[in-house]
């Protein structure tokens, strides 16, 4: 069980909740802050003040002031209006993520909310309720709006939802709808949750799948008969980024007591290409990259990004929605997962291309040189995923375009961000796959010698050698199978 209070949500807990269906409870302070906070919002009705968003339109039609007669169908009408969402629909992890990141920021007790809007979000999670949510159509600033609202619909009784694998109305199943009082329309739908539910299942699954690509590089080094020596931690001490640190301290582990690595010690080669001497300096930038994104969207996952939010007996407008600490942070990581795939897919190249392939055999071929092509084309596949990511590595947040009639003039397109960096990520998983497949295979052609304990352990994992043509494949996803299911432990 999660106990969420607004405060201490990590992006292992968003994982546990949103992919191993985890239970999440609301704390005791959680529940008192959310109380006092809609006392506040009481006060306010009570007194007859103009608040945006409790009692006034929404966006440029903030200055319209709405009869308290209609302030509950104020709020059922902005969240229908703006379930205005297109195109596929989101993966069942992402809407988890979302619900349990927008129950975490309510939670806090600043949004005027009752307790009970946060416990149908968790009842929504528990009872594994998991609202149909289109994937295009925020632009990260007033919040993921639309995203959250077709979330927002779901809780009050419209729309579908997945319920046991299956599409179905919410009126099907079992959950009683939540009757929106002021401002709870608002609060549920104006937030980050989209951005922040990508970015923090990414930067998760990142972390983890660092460590899998540096024992890959490793193995390529290894059967390409490169050098450990551009390792040496007093290289690295000299320049000490942290990553760079971190990277080169697990090629030396991974490399330790390598008899491949032995059998070519004292050949006259000065110094290896770039693709396997500077991985520590590449790979580390990637990996500063990430824990520099894991600092953001930990603190994003803890905070309040609706708007107005409460504060003792004042309500303020502010603009802790706008998404742009999000948006850069995906486009940096765009850009740094890009890089990071390039270097991938020269390695591959380096095994299959007999020119510089330290006497492997040509495209990893077995067989009838000529006859059989080996893995000749899995680096022309390398070749296209690094061309997508080049185009989709172009920053969303280098535009912006005025939406609600100039009101909101400036938006972070942080959404579109996020859902590029998920197809960059998915490409890296991809070329991951074939250098660790052709780097499996280079080590059986190498036999008998052998590599690292740890490489072996790797290889034993995947178990393939060198053979004549046949459909490789099958062999790619079995490889990139065994990597996914690392990430996700």
């Amino acid at each position: 069980m999660i106990v969420i209070d607004g405060e201490h949500l990590t992006i292992e807990d968003v994982h546990k909740v949103s992919r191993k269906f985890e239970d999440v409870s609301l704390s005791k302070s959680a529940y008192d802050k959310m109380n006092k906070s809609r006392e506040t919002i009481e006060k306010i009705l009570e007194e007859g003040k103009p608040v945006y968003g409790v009692n006034t339109g929404f966006g440029a039609l903030a200055n319209v002031r709405i009869s308290k007669d209609k302030l509950r169908e104020l709020q059922r009408n902005i969240v229908l209006s703006h379930s205005a969402g297109i195109g596929e629909y989101l993966p069942e992890d992402i809407v988890r993520a979302m619900l349990l990141i927008r129950a975490n920021a309510l939670a806090k007790g600043y949004s005027g909310v009752r307790p009970i809007v946060v416990e149908k979000l968790l009842e929504m999670l528990n009872k594994r309720i998991t609202p149909l949510v289109p994937e295009k159509g925020s632009v990260g600033a007033s919040g993921d709006l639309a995203p959250l609202s077709h979330i927002a619909m779901s809780i009050i009784g419209y729309g579908k939802v997945i319920k046991d694998g299956k599409v179905l109305n919410i009126s099907e199943i079992d959950y009683v709808p939540l009757e929106l009082e002021e401002k709870e329309g608002l609060s549920l739908i104006n937030g980050t949750q989209f951005m922040a539910a990508y970015l923090a299942l990414i930067v998760r699954d990142l972390e983890k799948l660092m460590k899998i690509a540096t024992l890959v590089a490793a193995l390529s080094v290894d059967v390409l008969l490169g050098t450990p020596s551009a390792f040496d931690e007093r290289i690295q001490l000299v320049r000490p980024h942290p990553g760079q640190l971190t990277i080169a301290q697990w090629l030396r582990e991974y490399l330790e007591g390598s008899n491949l690595r032995e059998s070519h010690k004292n050949c006259p080669k000065v110094q290896d290409a770039y693709t396997l001497r500077t991985i520590p300096q590449v790979y580390g930038a990637v990996y500063d990259t990430i824990q520099w994104a894991k600092e953001i969207i930990s603190r994003e996952i803890n905070s309040a990004t609706d708007n107005p939010l409460v504060f003792d007996s004042e309500v303020i407008s502010g603009g802790n929605f706008h998404g742009e600490p999000l948006a850069l942070c995906a486009d940096y990581l765009a850009i740094a997962l890009t890089s990071m795939g390039n270097m991938i897919e020269r390695r591959i190249d380096r095994l299959v291309n007999p020119k510089i392939n330290e006497g492997l055999p040509p495209f990893l071929a077995g067989g009838e040189e000529g006859l059989n092509s080996g893995y000749m084309i899995w680096q022309y596949t390398a070749a296209a995923l690094c061309n997508e990511n080049k185009i989709l590595s172009h920053p969303a947040s280098a535009d912006s375009m005025p939406t609600s009639a100039y009101q909101e003039d400036h938006v972070s397109m942080g959404a579109n961000a996020v859902r590029k960096l998920k197809k960059i990520y998915e490409n890296i998983v991809s070329l991951l796959s074939i250098e660790a497949m052709l780097g499996c295979v280079a080590l059986s052609a190498r036999r008998p010698q052998t590599s690292s304990i740890h490489i072996e352990e790797f290889y034993d994992k995947i178990k393939l050698s060198l053979e004549k043509d046949c459909y490789f494949g099958k062999y790619f996803e079995s490889v990139k199978d065994i990597i996914l299911r690392e990430v996700d432990t």
